[in-house]
């Protein structure tokens, strides 16, 4: 059983749960994701890790309500406990296993759309810990919906912190790829590297806009991921010329390889039975099967 220390709402239907995890607190980096599960019975449910601390055995998720399971683990109050909290699942940022003096001689511009916001935060907090040069955009629909704007700055400084609202509530106005255009454009700024997370559609012109500026973006696809072991098929994807799994191959991935349009006609397809048994189908024809080990 795994104590959650504390649970607030952070906005309509986003909540944020600390939760006591020492194997997971004292294992896991920026990038990765654990699985949660609120009781014995229930669905497993992925989610990214928003944050964590080593010295207080913790893990910090960021989840909205969507179905039935995550209603479930939302039910939970500081002082009641998970049934399972396994992790660190996925691949670390890329930039974690990298000399450090070589991710040091680079400027970052990390993105965030809605929730991505919160896996955003550990790699900001990371990068600027390890003396790293970081920007980061949050995007969000409107100044209700925002999220974490005060950890971000407190993680990297109210100077590199640029939110964007889609109908203009707050702070700047449109997406987060005007903000991208502004910046570099206008007011002169370089990155050497882009890491974007939201939405898949924010994603897929997020990389639109980078390519174009010449700036290689890594893009997470933890979206996609619904069992977070491979074996459901969920998250299978293109990336290049080689089919991925998002949730053992990934969850990041070159952003300029990924073939968003197809990644996202299969997300849409994967939540009806129907088109479960479509895809299975597809891809037996092809000689492939979703992904399954058994």
């Amino acid at each position: 059983m795994y104590k959650i220390l504390s649970a607030e709402l952070l906005a309509e239907k986003t909540y944020r749960m600390v939760v006591e995890a020492p194997n997971v607190a004292h294992a896991c980096e920026p990038g990765q994701f654990l699985i949660v599960r609120a009781e014995e019975e229930s669905e497993r449910i992925a989610l990214t890790i928003c944050d964590y601390d080593r010295d207080k055995d913790t893990v910090t998720i960021v989840f909205q309500t969507i179905g039935e399971s995550s209603y479930k683990i939302a039910e939970k109050k500081a002082g009641d406990f998970f049934a399972d909290v396994v992790g660190p699942l996925g691949n670390p940022a890329e930039y974690i296993t990298e000399p450090l003096e070589e991710v040091q001689k680079r400027h970052y511009l990390l993105v965030g759309g809605g929730l991505g916001t919160a896996p955003v935060y550990p790699q900001a907090k990371w990068l600027k810990e390890h003396g790293v040069d970081v920007d980061v955009i949050i995007g969000t629909k409107t100044h209700d919906t925002l999220i974490m704007e005060q950890d971000m700055i407190d993680a990297v400084g109210e100077d590199h912190v640029f939110v964007t609202t889609d109908d203009g509530s707050y702070k700047r106005s449109g997406m987060v790829t005007a903000v991208i255009e502004d910046l570099v454009k206008n007011e002169g700024r370089h990155y050497d590297r882009c890491v974007s997370i939201g939405p898949m559609i924010m994603m897929k012109f997020c990389v639109k806009m980078t390519k174009e500026l010449g700036i290689p973006t890594i893009v997470s696809m933890n979206p996609i991921m619904v069992d977070g072991t491979g074996m459901c098929g969920a998250c299978r994807l293109i990336v290049g010329d080689e089919v991925k799994f998002a949730c053992v191959d990934g969850p990041e991935f070159d952003g300029f390889k990924v073939d968003f349009d197809q990644a996202m006609k299969r997300m849409k397809l994967y939540k009806t039975e129907e088109g479960r048994r479509m895809l299975k189908y597809e891809e037996s024809k092809q000689g492939k099967n979703c992904g399954c080990k058994g």
